[in-house]
């Protein structure tokens, strides 16, 4: 690649102008302006008003003078177009042509039948003679739509194609940031925040960067996200604050991403009538605090009038909550439901409780029993406008759990489930570890068994009225906004599965790869596809075979969460322990003999993960305490399969970064050499993971390798 070559290929893969006078370029992520090339050649005419058509008027309007193309707002002439994006309820035009595309798109819908309705977010695509219509209900739809013909570039326009409706499955899409305004002395400016500082806040005030927070709604709405809360779930005093004399703060970021159709929440203290309002309690029952959310709210919704709701963190790992006034959760969050159901806010409740002072000696408690046992017995006490949020599994994001039993025990109540896009466990955006296939695989777990219902089913609810999918963001101000480039795609791989929990995350990433590296801005475009497939289809499993084994989890340093620690945890108040000793390793959560854990499933895996011979390898050491020498259903022993599962992890992270290496040269460069650099850490890490698991395991039994390695 040559010289001016090279300046191309950065112009195609970085935003043009800084963000903003002071401020570096940033990457656009999986909207460079060459994504938009088929779009933006063509002839468009849109057809509807309302601030998010206003949105993608700018959007094609910004293509179409790149590319040559034109665009054509209504009402307009007799023009031949292209491509239609028109409000259904929008008058006709004086165009036979568009008017035959609408009309092919409500034939298209009226042959799908469901009554032909769209929704607030939905839309059809069609094809009538030349002409590619997008036609939605509401303005939301419309952009929603665009994105999709972006996404689908010159096949949008294939003559052949057939006629489709989309509609979210999930009506509420959410990313919550664990930002925090003021620096936080251990946790800094964003806590788990892998990507550097907040978008959103600096040193105890606004960033001020509202073209970065633009950009970045920009990025959401085309994935898929709709909901955003912009500060972190552990409340301390500057954030509390939010909710009153900083709420200008808040209503700025919302003014920013509303014409992207995101509606913003925030994290509240329940202790907010204390610290706030001056008042003497918080108790949920008390007339004076009821008053006092109820005007605080209604301030809220004055100011931002699409204001989303709260998220709280309560009675968990210090925070405050319902519990110091002898009340219960359904106390607590249908207190906030009250003050927000006039507005049509809704509250998040974190079910993320847990007893963090135990004593490690007690084996009769269990971190993962907890949710469970808080909440499950309060199923049908909560407000329709309450959402109790779930974390995945039943501990906390880790590698391999098992998916937690809450999300089958409450069917009277709005459950959502809760991923972590940080990879505080994954890596850190130091790895690469596309997350995709493990949401996945969550999704479509059948907590009742083979053939039932699903997680997806569960939080998508009757009429799309579940408690939808929410995670932990992952982004920060760096130039790449997830640190790694490559981590880009797993969070353009939630607002995707958000949409459609069902959707394939290998034809999701798939997606993400040609609008990250658009074949038109790479030198071997087939060959960046296939490598970039290789590198990360399997790398969830990867990390898992060089990190903790079996399902144990928790063998990471403590603080940071970032490399091994086999016994970092292991004598902690956390809870969270794999007791291995020099006869076997796990803990045993079995009713036969255990914590009982197995007992909060439905009967059908309740039965498969009560036995070590009919639970899944790997989950076995989440669920049960077994001998080194016990055999797998892989054919191989537990210390075996040890041993060398982290040889082969870090060999295929070894194969990765070859890989990579064969990728000089045809992207672009500074992309490039963030991801090689990344990759020499992961190969370093993972080699570190190796030799200290299998050294402490070999330790620990005294078993050898049966094949010889180097163990120390």
């Amino acid at each position: 690649m040559n010289a001016e070559e090279s300046v191309e290929l950065e112009q195609l893969m970085f935003v043009e102008e800084p963000m903003d006078g002071d401020e570096p370029r940033v990457h656009p992520a999986w909207l460079p302006p060459e994504a938009f090339r088929s779009l933006g050649a063509r002839r468009v005419l849109l057809h509807g008003e309302g601030l998010l058509v206003d949105t993608v008027l700018n959007e094609v309007s910004r293509a179409c003078a790149r590319y040559g193309g034109r665009v054509w707002h209504s009402p307009s002439w007799d023009v031949d177009v292209d491509l239609v994006l028109a409000l259904r309820d929008a008058g006709e035009l004086p165009n036979p042509a568009v008017e035959a595309a609408r009309a092919a798109g409500e034939a298209a819908l009226v042959e799908l039948g469901d009554g032909g309705t769209l929704g607030d977010e939905g839309f059809v695509l069609a094809r009538a003679g030349d002409v590619t219509a997008v036609l939605a209900d509401a303005p939301a739809g419309l952009l929603y739509g665009l994105f999709h013909v972006v996404r689908l570039c010159a096949a949008a326009f294939d003559p052949a194609r057939p006629p489709k409706r989309h509609r979210p499955a999930l009506r509420r899409r959410m990313l919550n940031h664990w930002d925090n305004v003021a620096v936080h002395p251990v946790m800094g400016q964003v806590e788990r925040g892998y990507a550097g500082g907040s978008i959103f806040w600096r040193d105890g005030r606004p960033r001020g960067d509202l073209a970065r927070v633009r950009e970045y709604g920009r990025l959401l709405a085309s994935c898929g996200v709709n909901a955003i809360s912009v500060n972190n779930v552990n409340v301390a005093r500057t954030e509390a604050l939010l909710l009153t004399e900083r709420l200008g703060d808040v209503a700025e970021i919302a003014d920013v991403l509303r014409p992207y159709g995101i509606r913003v929440h925030l994290s509240v203290s329940f202790a907010a009538p204390v610290v706030l309002g001056g008042l003497p309690t918080a108790d949920p029952l008390d007339e004076a605090v009821r008053v006092w959310w109820a005007a605080a709210t209604r301030r809220v919704y004055d100011r931002i009038p699409d204001f989303g709701g709260y998220l709280v963190k309560a009675d968990s790992e210090g925070q405050p909550g319902p519990f110091t006034y002898g009340r219960d959760h359904a106390d607590g969050a249908n207190l906030l439901a009250e003050a927000l159901a006039p507005h049509g806010g809704v509250v998040h409740w974190r079910a993320f409780v847990y007893n963090h002072h135990q004593d490690w000696r007690d084996r009769s408690t269990d971190r993962a029993r907890a949710a469970y046992d808080h909440f499950a017995p309060l199923d049908g006490r909560f407000r329709t406008n309450v959402v109790v949020q779930v974390k995945f599994g039943p501990v906390d994001f880790q590698t391999r759990e098992p998916v937690s039993p809450v999300l089958a025990a409450m069917p009277a109540t709005r459950v959502a489930v809760e991923l972590q896009v940080t990879q505080e466990y994954t890596g850190q955006q130091r790895h690469v570890c596309h997350l995709g296939p493990w949401w996945s695989e969550v999704l479509r777990f059948t907590p009742w068994g083979p053939g039932g219902r699903t997680i997806a089913d569960v939080v998508t609810g009757e009429a799309a009225a579940g408690g939808g999918m929410v995670a932990v963001a992952n982004v920060g101000d760096d130039l790449f906004w997830t640190g790694h480039p490559l981590a880009q795609a797993n969070l353009y791989t939630f607002g995707r599965l958000a949409w459609d929990p069902r959707a394939d995350p290998t034809a999701i990433l798939d997606e993400w790869i040609t609008l990250t590296f658009p074949p038109s801005a790479t030198a071997d475009a087939e060959l960046v596809r296939r490598t970039l497939h290789e590198i990360m289809d399997d790398s969830w499993r990867t990390y898992e075979r060089y990190t903790a084994p079996l399902g144990v989890g928790f063998m990471v340093n403590p603080g940071d969460h970032y490399g091994p620690g086999v016994d970092g945890y292991e004598y902690t108040r956390w809870g969270t322990y794999h007791f291995a000793d020099r006869d076997g390793v796990g803990v045993d959560r079995s009713r036969a003999s255990g914590t009982g854990f197995t007992g909060q499933y439905p009967s059908y895996w309740a039965q498969v993960y009560e036995s070590p011979e009919t639970c899944p390898d790997e989950l076995l050491l989440f669920f049960h305490h077994v001998p080194y020498g016990h055999v797998l259903h892989s054919g191989s022993t537990v210390i075996q399969h040890i041993y060398d599962t982290h040889f082969a992890g870090v060999e295929e992270v070894t194969a990765m970064r070859r890989k990579w290496q064969a990728l000089t040269g045809m992207i672009d460069m500074s992309v490039y050499e963030r991801v090689a650099e990344r990759l020499d850490e992961q190969v370093r890490c993972a080699t570190e993971w190796r030799d200290q698991i299998n050294t402490y395991f070999f330790r620990k039994s005294g078993v050898p390798d049966e094949r010889g390695r180097d163990i120390y």
